[in-house]
């Protein structure tokens, strides 16, 4: 029964792709259209009257284009850089997400952690294809404001000489395999949050549910088209969508699956900082192309955003390792790759929209954003986030997102104009994104869990968890 439960998510996906309209023939708009013929001058009578030829009926075979897609202007140095920023983002689930939590974790649970991630990875990819990307990413008619539709169920119409609206220069195939990456990291963050104690079961069903219920709606808010967007949020590569969306998520999942057995009392040390070291650098390196990639085009607001990003990060890193210097009297290696990664979180609402000095001042200070919300606010609410996914996400994304509206500056991207360039209501607007995507996260993810707690339910019993999930839900171990 519960090998057939984790198969439901794929039955009701499938089960939407089915009530898809078909497609109608198209033809590829023209660069120039053929002028009207004039109106012709009265002709002599024909000497004798010959036989009228029947209208021959023509038919295009091409499929229609999708209301979001556009013909194909292809840039072959932007696809090049698209292709690479996709490979990298991919490799920041698997093996860096994999690496990076399952080097947290107590030994007994180290494949289950890693397993997560890569088991997401095939899971996600799946629903993308089958209706994610169409939910996040096309015209949703009516609903538009809300909700994509269903005109790339099944990625319908997805030829090799169609663009997407949102990246004229490259084929829609890498723009939604790019989109696809984003998707599969978005998830398998929450999974630090409710570590060692999840059903592998109940995690797939709930990561099924979740990407198509809260993840594709807000990514339509705020980059589909959607009304967050619309109002003015400034999100460049995912603060929001990304970051702060799984943060909550993983908070509300802490909450309802309570503390671990042995939380506070039982020795909880990473088992392998060398792996989380290792896990960390993937990251670093991939969110070059997370950040960078969402250029969408090989030029000098890609560069930027780099750059950006290496300068928060390192900055970030640095903060933390000063906060804990000063508090716990030592630097640790887990504080260093934490505050490393809270940077990447929080220069990711901004990287296209700042300049590198903002980039400096956002990463200092989310580095200790980070470190009391992994630290101080964990133990003041009392609440288990094993991997610290709100800490550095939640906390992370929020900082980034709220300064993204006091560093933005016209002269790095015309689209936006923060604090400093005199504009105090971006900052509002912000933290209006913060608080409709959080809202209904939060609301969404505690539905879908108690949903799956009445049903299957979410947690492993005591004895599998003081034995440990590589072995009561894998069968398998690390010796």
């Amino acid at each position: 029964m519960k090998h057939v439960a984790c198969l439901l998510v794929f039955a009701a996906s499938l089960g939407l792709a089915a009530t898809a309209p078909a497609g109608e023939p198209f033809t590829i708009a023209q660069a120039e259209t053929t002028p009207a013929t004039p109106p012709a001058t009265e002709a002599a009578p024909a000497p004798a009257e010959a036989p009228t030829a029947a209208p021959v009926e023509t038919h295009s075979t091409a499929p229609a284009m999708a209301p979001h897609a556009k013909p194909l202007e292809l840039n072959s140095g932007d696809t090049a850089w698209m292709l690479t920023s996709t490979a990298l983002v991919l490799m920041m689930t698997v093996p860096g997400l994999a690496l990076f939590y399952s080097g947290m974790v107590r030994k007994k649970n180290i494949l289950a952690t890693a397993a997560q991630s890569f088991a997401i990875t095939a899971l996600v990819t799946v629903l993308w294809m089958v209706i994610g990307y169409s939910l996040a990413f096309t015209n949703g008619g009516g609903a538009h404001a809300f909700i994509g539709g269903l005109d790339r169920v099944m990625l319908s119409g997805m030829g090799v000489e169609v663009a997407h609206s949102l990246a004229g220069t490259i084929p829609e195939s890498v723009y939604m395999t790019y989109q696809m990456t984003f998707a599969i990291i978005t998830p398998a963050l929450i999974c630090g949050a409710f570590a060692d104690r999840m059903k592998f079961s109940a995690m797939m069903l709930f990561m099924g549910i979740w990407l198509l219920v809260v993840y594709a709606p807000v990514a339509h808010w705020v980059w589909g088209g959607g009304f967050l967007g619309s109002k003015g949020v400034l999100d460049f590569a995912g603060g929001t969508v990304v970051h702060f969306n799984a943060g909550v998520a993983g908070l509300v999942c802490a909450m309802v699956l309570g503390k671990r057995v042995g939380y506070g009392t039982d020795n909880m040390a990473p088992h392998n900082l060398l792996y989380c070291l290792i896990g960390a650098s993937l990251l670093w390196v991939g969110w070059f192309g997370f950040n960078g990639g969402s250029a969408v085009a090989s030029n000098g607001l890609a560069g930027m955003a780099i750059a950006n990003t290496q300068i928060a990060t390192a900055a970030a890193a640095l903060s933390w390792l000063a906060a804990e210097w000063a508090i716990q009297g030592k630097p640790s290696v887990l504080g260093m790759v934490s505050g490393a990664v809270g940077g990447l979180v929080a220069i990711t609402p901004a990287a296209g929209f700042v300049a590198p000095d903002g980039a400096l001042y956002i990463g200092l200070l989310s580095g200790i954003m980070c470190y009391l919300g992994a630290v101080w606010l964990k133990r003041a609410l009392g609440y288990d986030d094993s991997l610290d996914a709100f800490g550095v996400h939640g906390i992370g994304g929020a900082t980034g997102a709220i300064l993204t509206g006091v560093f933005a500056l016209p002269a790095i991207n015309s689209l936006g104009a923060g604090l400093i360039a005199g504009n105090p209501g971006q900052v509002l607007v912000q933290i209006e994104g913060l608080l409709y995507s959080g809202v209904y996260c939060a609301a969404a993810t505690f539905i879908i869990l108690m949903g799956l707690n009445y049903s299957i339910g979410l947690r492993v019993s005591r004895e599998e968890e003081v034995e440990g999930l590589d072995i009561t839900q894998h069968g398998e171990t690390i010796r």
